[in-house]
Order: structure tokens, then sequence, then C-alpha cells
């Protein structure tokens, strides 16, 4: 490793958007799904619902966690309709799976989606084989990145040094609570929805694609 990350023993990552690439635009399934939810449970257009959509994602972290939040939405329901979508949109990724398994220590997938779902996407990369564990929402109690609470209960659950880990995620202000524990930021800077913090003083590494980093990575 280049002597930045030679001290890195734990090495975190987001899913959606980040272990694939945005354009793909598997999130948008999900994203139109989340909108007609919502437009079913407050009998709203979906003009309306999109907005409220949106609204409960920059206040709370995630739609979910604003509509539990204000509406007592049942997780369980909300989650297995809106991550019930077609992957044919993913393709293996053999030249990332390479590359995870060259990284020393440990690798793991922080998302506020749930396990079955990162599990099935995973498959669909052919990283299967390639984590750990997966960190998901129901693991934080369903409170989501950013709260400073889903990120302690991460280091606890795996007894992390948060000053010996990096994290890379897609979604910049999900970096920032983990720089605050003391971990090494990596933002995936690849066009995905971000909400309107343009302070960017908490990532240390900005990247666009995470398999053509990691490749760099290692070759240094």
């Amino acid at each position: 490793m280049p002597p930045a990350f030679a001290h890195i023993d734990t090495w975190i990552f987001d899913l959606d958007n980040t272990l694939y690439p945005a354009r793909a635009n598997l999130f948008a399934l999900i994203d139109a799904r989340m909108t007609a939810y919502v437009a079913r449970l407050l009998d709203l257009d979906r003009v309306e619902a999109r907005r409220v959509q949106k609204q409960h994602f920059l206040d709370h972290g995630t739609t979910l966690a604003g509509l539990m939040a204000e509406h007592e939405v049942d997780p369980a329901d909300f989650l297995t309709y809106v991550h019930d979508i077609e992957m044919d949109v993913l393709e293996e990724n053999a030249p990332l799976a390479a590359a995870l398994a060259k990284l020393p220590g440990r690798k793991l997938v922080f998302t506020n989606g749930d396990k079955p779902y990162a599990l099935k996407v995973l498959d669909r990369l052919g990283l299967g084989a390639s984590f750990e564990a997966v960190h998901d929402i129901h693991a934080m109690d369903l409170v989501p990145k950013p709260a400073a609470s889903a990120y302690a209960g991460l280091c606890a659950a795996f007894a992390i040094d948060p000053t010996r880990a990096l994290f890379v995620e897609d979604m910049a202000r999900n970096l920032k609570p983990a720089k605050a524990i003391g971990m090494t930021t990596v933002w995936v800077d690849n066009g995905s929805e971000q909400d309107h913090d343009h302070d960017r003083a908490y990532v240390d590494v900005r990247v666009t694609d995470v398999t053509a980093w990691l490749e760099s990575l290692l070759e240094e």
C-alpha cells in the first residue's frame, strides 16, 4: 500500500452507486418504487409524492426513516416493496473482485438498504465472496447513515478501530460522521444524488470509479 493507506486494516464500502456505477441506474428503479409507495400511502399524485419522498430523504437520511418518524410505516413492508426490482442492469465485475481480494485486511459493506437486497446485488456483481459481512439498516436499529449511531454501531459490531479504517461512499454527506471518528474517507463522485451542502472538507480522497481507483492504488 502507498504510505497514506499503509495503516488501513478495515475497508468499508457503501453499496448502491458505489460498488456499481451510478450510470447503471439501478437505484433509479428503487427511487421510482419509493415514490409509488409514498403516493399510495398518502394518496398523493406522483409529483407531490416525489416531493414528499425527497424531503424525507433530506431531513431524515433516508425516505424510510422519514416515513417511520412521521407516518409509522412498517419498515419490512417498505423495504420489501421498494427492493422488488430486476437487476439485469448490473454486470459481473471481475476486476473489482480481484482488486478487493488483494486489499490487506477486512472488507465490509455498510448500507442503508437491507441485507437480502445487498446480497442479491453483490451476487449479481460477482462480489458475493468479497466481503466478510454486510452491516445493514436492521443492524443500525433502523437509524440510517448519516446518524452518528450508525457508525458507532458498525465499529462496535466488528471491533473496528476507526483510525485504521477507510470508508468509500457515493453520498458525500455520509462521509462526514466517518471523518469525525477518525476514518479515512473516499468520496465516489460519480453523479449520484447529493444534498445541497457543498462543504467537502471531510473528504480525504475523491474518485470517480471504485475499480479504477483500487487498481491504481494496488499498482502503487
